[in-house]
């Protein structure tokens, strides 16, 4: 079939594009996208399309981009298509987000190319990746042990998120594959036979990335040697893994629909770093539907995306063995907490209050954690729990009192333990996690511990018999309130 119309056929199957779509393409001027350029550009009436383009320099190859970028922009004028470039600092971002280079690449390039198509009011991004890119997709993931959605490839169509620009007009745009469908040999072959798409600039009708052959990368390796070999053996292979991903897809977009719904009335509360899921019913879905509610529920709160699939297990097995208070310690920050009601999961900074001054009578906010303290004298001190209420001698204290973290080396000698004893062991006696303990306020007189607000008070200021003036205090958390 002729690869005009097989394309055709794919825009129309996926619904790729609409009646006067404004399109951006990503063009590297490798030969996927210049073929992906020759097309659009022979099929633009048909659509009733406008195309631009854009080259993006991601700074890793200063030898070549030049000529490159020279190439696109020949190819660009030839064809009457609006051409602009752009740079990138891969590696600079790769450092500062602790991503591989390749991660960052892809992020960037997406990012960029997103903010440009609402620059031009583009209603769709197409780019050059072909049915030999989801077979390779498939098979890297099929060896990291991925499940069924990580095995239906690189989507035809992607959908990115709303945005409402600065002129007020809203919208969205669409990631589109017009090639997805073409194998790379069609694609070799198109260009060998459109002898218009020489430039100037070189004898081919394409530039090749150096970096595309080497070895070093698993993608090359994998498209370099094993499939080759594959191919050989069965030159049908790309057309039959692309039926089996098809068929992935297809019960992969059924199973997304019944997460959606299950989702929707599992979310707690959530914000741009901590989702939070009420456990009934979460610990009753079967492991199937659980594995993709997590990983959605993951997805889609950006400060929780360095989140593994092996750390989703780990999240299932907290739901379903796990005991309130119970909580994961995974990479990038990230904890899985399980609360009586709730499983929250965050890679919020935990808090570490700083110092405060109280002299009472008055009342402390803490900024850090939004926990009150307050203290007053008295003649008597009542009944105290030694958490939320404490009593002091006050006539053995010195003031002001103040509130801080804990710090190394830190003792008191706990109410009814009778001897002294490390913060430090406290905590972990108590069972208090680990990042919770630096927003636990701790009172000190001069430069001994007299409470540990919400915990325990020292023994050695408890009022006695002889006590003239009481000190009360009392610690309300944010949770109390």
């Amino acid at each position: 079939m002729d690869i005009l119309k097989k394309v055709k056929d794919t825009i129309s199957k996926y619904s790729m594009l609409s009646e006067g779509d404004r399109v951006l393409i990503g063009l590297s001027g490798g030969p996927d996208s210049v073929c992906l350029a020759a097309i659009l550009d022979k099929l633009k009436a048909d659509f009733n399309i406008t195309l631009h383009a854009v080259y993006i320099d991601h700074r890793l190859r200063p030898g070549e981009t030049a000529d490159e970028k020279a190439f696109c922009r020949d190819l660009c004028e030839g064809m009457g298509i609006d051409f602009l470039s752009e740079a990138v600092d891969v590696k600079g971002h790769a450092g500062e987000k602790g991503m591989s280079i390749q991660e960052a690449a892809r992020e960037l390039r997406y990012r960029l190319l997103e903010d440009i198509a609402w620059k031009l009011n583009a209603a769709r991004i197409a780019l050059g990746h072909h049915a030999d890119d989801r077979v390779e997709t498939f098979l890297i993931n099929l060896l990291r042990g991925s499940g069924r959605k990580g095995l239906t490839g690189i989507p035809p169509v992607r959908r990115l998120g709303a945005r409402v620009q600065g002129q007020g007009s809203g919208g969205s745009i669409s990631v589109i594959r017009p090639l997805i469908e073409i194998e790379r040999t069609e694609i070799e072959e198109f260009l060998a036979d459109d002898s218009s798409l020489v430039t100037r600039h070189l004898s081919l009708p394409f530039v090749v990335d150096s970096s595309n052959l080497k070895k070093d990368y698993f993608r090359n390796w994998l498209r370099l040697t094993f499939l080759l070999e594959m191919k050989k053996r069965n030159p049908s292979l790309v057309q039959g893994l692309c039926r089996t991903m098809d068929i992935l897809r297809e019960e992969d977009e059924y199973l997304e629909t019944v997460v959606t719904k299950t989702l929707m009335r599992l979310i707690s509360r959530k914000d741009a770093v901590m989702i939070e899921l009420f456990l009934s019913p979460l610990e009753t879905l079967e492991k199937a539907l659980l594995r993709r509610v997590l990983r959605r529920a993951v997805g889609a709160t950006e400060g929780l995306r360095g989140m593994a699939f092996i750390h989703v297990e780990s999240v299932i097995d907290l739901i379903k063995k796990g005991r309130p208070g119970d909580r994961l310690y995974l990479p990038k920050g990230i904890r899985a907490i399980r609360d009586y009601s709730v499983l929250r999961i965050t890679s919020a900074t935990p808090v570490m209050i700083t110092e405060y001054k109280i002299q009472p009578p008055s009342e402390i906010v803490i900024k850090e954690s939004g926990d009150v303290i307050r203290a007053s004298f008295g003649e008597r001190g009542g009944h105290h729990d030694g958490r939320k209420s404490a009593a002091f001698n006050a006539d053995i204290l010195r003031f002001p009192l103040k509130i801080r973290a804990r710090a190394d080396g830190d003792f008191f000698y706990p109410s009814g333990f009778g001897k002294k004893k490390k913060l430090q062991d406290f905590f972990v006696d108590e069972k208090v996690p680990r990042d919770e303990r630096d927003r636990v306020p701790v009172v000190v007189s001069g430069n001994d511990i007299i409470w540990i607000a919400g915990h325990r008070a020292d023994e050695r200021f408890t009022p006695g018999p002889e006590t003239g003036l009481f000190l009360i205090m009392n610690y309300e958390g944010q949770a109390d309130r």
